[in-house]
């Protein structure tokens, strides 16, 4: 069930970048932002309300039902497509990466949960090789001036949905199941996102292009609805730091993507990239034979998800 939860969020999120700029046009960016969560959370609600799965949440949840929101559906988004306008999207994905650090550390720091070694070295090639994979991006940074703002941007971004995380971890241990945390977590998210487009002079306007509808509707349902539930999920099953590293891999199915749909050329760096990550990815998962480590049981505790 990990496995597939890990390929679920993988597919589902590597694709998202290249439907991200499809919403980039006319309408405002904080309005297709909008668009997507209240989309989002109209098909969950609604698919949760039919099937009779819609369960009430304590209102003393509800605070942190609000800190998720704005963590994983509002305030993160605002920064990330803010970034958008200052460096490529693909620089983005790879800075969204070190959400793996931030998870590990505010597991450490909230939880009390110190990351193992086998982590460390696997999240260490997997950062290495996607730096690899987009080192001529990364390197035209140097000759932007406007880079700095947006990799901020893209750090403080990446730090609020880490935020969103550690908040999960907290209501998967007060009881609520992830698919009701989610449905309310995009309702308030969806709020602070109107109010927002409103406080900037931003009104909402009917999207007529196929393309934006059609990239709208991805995002919404697999790159909200199926993709949050499903890392929630990952979050509670193998925790906050190992499922972080899913934001490893997702950018090297965003670069497949580009290869077919936006001329992207492979360059020797960047397939020794692909192999760091996919080694990081076998360092951080795979089960060591049991030979190894098997009077430490801390150790094997950690290879068990």
């Amino acid at each position: 069930m990990t496995a597939l939860l890990f390929v679920i969020v993988t597919a589902c999120w590597g694709f998202t970048w290249y439907a991200i700029k499809l919403q980039i046009g006319p309408i405002p960016v904080e309005i297709s932002i909008f668009y997507r969560f209240a989309l989002a959370a109209a098909v969950l609600c609604g698919f949760l309300l039919l099937t009779r799965k819609w369960r009430p949440v304590p209102w003393r949840a509800h605070p942190w039902v609000v800190l998720l929101g704005c963590g994983l559906f509002g305030i993160n988004f605002i920064l990330m497509y803010s970034a958008t306008g200052y460096i490529a999207s693909g620089i983005v994905a790879v800075i969204f990466t070190t959400s793996t650090i931030f998870n590990a550390l505010g597991n450490w720091a909230f939880y009390g949960n110190r990351p193992g070694l086998r982590f460390v070295f696997g999240a260490a090639f997997g950062l290495g090789g996607i730096a690899c994979l987009f080192a001529n991006q990364i390197y035209a940074l140097s000759h932007n001036p406007h880079a700095i703002t947006g990799m901020i941007f893209a750090l403080c971004g990446t730090a609020v949905f880490s935020c969103g995380n550690m908040v999960s971890v907290k209501l998967h241990a007060m009881g609520i199941p992830n698919r009701d945390a989610v449905a309310r977590g995009m309702i308030y998210g969806t709020v602070l996102l109107f109010i927002f487009a409103m406080l900037r002079g931003q009104t909402p306007t009917l999207p007529t292009d196929p393309l934006y509808i059609g990239g709208l509707l991805y995002l919404a349902i697999p790159g909200s609805v199926v993709a949050f539930i499903a890392y929630l999920a990952l979050v509670n099953r193998v925790g906050a730091g190992r499922a972080a590293y899913v934001t490893v891999l997702f950018p090297v199915v965003a670069l497949t993507v580009s290869t077919f749909l936006e001329g992207y050329v492979w360059t020797p760096i960047g397939a020794t990239g692909l192999a760091m990550v996919l080694l990081g990815n076998i360092t951080i998962f795979a089960k060591l034979p049991k030979f190894i480590g098997v009077r430490n049981k801390t150790l094997v505790a950690e290879q068990e998800i």
